[in-house]
């Protein structure tokens, strides 16, 4: 199931860009698109956790520089029966953390220095409990894929817009080309990749909480750790890259109103409130 959905996305995703590459320059553009996407489908598997890591100067840590966070992470792949993952650390204040990779057997867990200092031992076990939860249910290929197929569609709209600033060549050259094509690329293609992200993630979100906290057994552990992320998140906000936002733990992206709306994330307070049901729950 789990590679079907994923099969499924990478179409999708190919056909948006396929669709945006036809509008911007007609039958050559699609074809171009095409080979692109075939490219970014075979590069989202193999290379698309290396690159978020990279995006993020995320640095790999052995047992011996992160003792502690080693032992909890190995404990909780041994609970969860899953391989042990690789670890890295991202140097930036902002707390949160994330997972990636194409498959259990090839999955990596990214804590930010900033999360590491403000969470207690149980909270932070909650949290990797958490991102095992996506390597176990195999979201962190899903996510992983919607982030660098996001990234490009995001990069192909700016270059739209730089195209109709400076004229856009000689109209035979894009046969099919129109500047209501292009300007509906610069518009609606990111908005169309945001919504696709936004899919995959909040429910996704939902079940890696409630999945760690049973991991663990200790539900409140994590919602008292996503409170202190979220407050974190606000008071230092992180130059993140909007089309890998669905990756975090919380979003690193700030902003209120309309925006709460079309965050990759479900609101904090619903998954508090869910995650403290499930100790009434189980009594």
């Amino acid at each position: 199931m789990g590679g079907l959905k994923t099969t499924f996305l990478m179409a999708l995703l190919a056909g948006l860009l396929v669709a945006a590459g036809s509008l911007i320059g007609g039958q050559s553009g699609a074809t171009i698109a095409l080979m692109f996407a075939l490219v970014m489908n075979l590069g989202a598997y193999w290379f698309s956790d290396k690159i978020v890591l990279a995006m993020y100067h995320a640095k790999q840590v052995t047992e011996a520089e992160a003792p502690e966070l080693h032992s909890m992470v190995r404990t909780l792949a041994t609970k969860a029966q899953i391989p042990m993952p690789k670890v890295y650390i991202i140097d930036t204040p902002t707390p949160n953390a994330f997972a990636t990779g194409r498959n259990p057997q090839h999955a990596a867990v990214a804590v930010t220095t900033g999360i590491l200092k403000i969470l207690n031992r149980e909270e932070l076990t909650g949290v990797m409990a958490h991102e095992l939860s996506h390597v176990l249910h195999r979201d962190i290929l899903i996510s992983t894929v919607a982030a660098t197929f996001g990234g490009a569609i995001s990069y192909l709209a700016h270059m739209a817009q730089w195209a109709m600033i400076f004229g856009g060549g000689n109209r035979d050259d894009r046969e099919g080309a129109n500047p209501i094509g292009t300007l509906l690329v610069i518009i609606v293609a990111p908005i169309a990749a945001m919504l696709i992200q936004l899919a995959i993630s909040r429910s996704r979100e939902y079940s890696a909480d409630e999945g760690g906290a049973g991991l663990v057994g200790n539900p409140l552990a994590l919602a008292s750790a996503l409170r202190k992320i979220h407050q974190g998140v606000q008071q230092i906000p992180m130059e993140a890259n909007p089309a890998t936002a669905h990756m975090f733990i919380m979003s690193p992206l700030t902003g209120g109103g309309i925006t709460k709306l079309f965050s990759t994330h479900p609101p904090v307070e619903e998954r508090i409130a869910r995650l403290e049901a499930m100790v009434y729950r189980s009594r």
